[in-house]
């Protein structure tokens, strides 16, 4: 198969299956799998929700992090779509739109959903894609 339109789509869904690879390892709070997700430093930016500077981290970093945020959270769900992803060689860009929804069986059933945009830059390693930056754009939280 040499067809460079069929190799350009296979390489846009191995994408976007690394990305829907990070969102449904963290709903299942499946660590392991979210730090594989990442390379080896991450471009880190949730300033649009936390307020923090971005900053580079380890994949360690982000899942204990991650970890510890979401340890009161029963049941976490990430939706995402309207993905835009353009490959470049062994590099790669994705964004998309995307909501988390967290709920809390203990707080009187509370949902929080978190609504917003990602921007990500992938790249192939060893023929898997990985991301290298993760930036999530707040537009509301309800």
């Amino acid at each position: 198969m040499s067809d460079p339109r069929i190799l350009a789509l296979i390489d846009r869904l191995a994408v976007q299956d690394a990305v829907n690879e990070l969102f449904i390892a963290t709903d299942l709070k499946a660590w392991d799998r979210v730090r594989a997700a990442f390379a080896d430093e991450v471009h880190f930016d949730m300033t649009s929700l936390a307020g923090t500077a971005p900053a580079t981290m380890a994949p360690a970093d982000i899942a204990a992090a991650w970890e510890e945020g979401l340890a009161s959270v029963d049941a976490v769900h990430h939706q995402t779509g309207n993905y835009v992803i353009h490959v470049e060689g062994d590099e790669a860009t994705a964004s998309c739109y995307g909501t988390a929804t967290h709920y809390r069986a203990k707080h009187d059933k509370k949902l929080v959903t978190f609504v917003g945009s990602y921007d990500f830059h992938l790249t192939r390693e060893g023929g898997r894609w990985r991301i290298d930056t993760f930036r999530f754009h707040k537009k509301y939280v309800e």
